[in-house]
């Protein structure tokens, strides 16, 4: 059995799909910095837990 799940987001650079490996268990309500797999730049993305499924935010890194 997986412990992570695969997740998109769209990049807020360039719009392109991403996908993203989340560990419920230890990505939840932390804060990360991912490279966009199309155009490079660095995503600020933040999981959490509404409830109803995992909720994404992304923002560009200088934001």
């Amino acid at each position: 059995m997986s412990l992570t799940r695969a997740e998109g987001f769209e990049c807020p650079y360039c719009m392109a799909m991403n996908d993203l490996e989340v560990d419920e268990e230890n990505d939840l309500n932390q804060q990360q910095i991912v490279d966009c797999q199309i155009c490079c730049q660095p995503i600020e993305v933040t999981l959490s837990d509404q409830g109803f499924g995992l909720d994404i935010q992304v923002r560009q890194e200088n934001e």
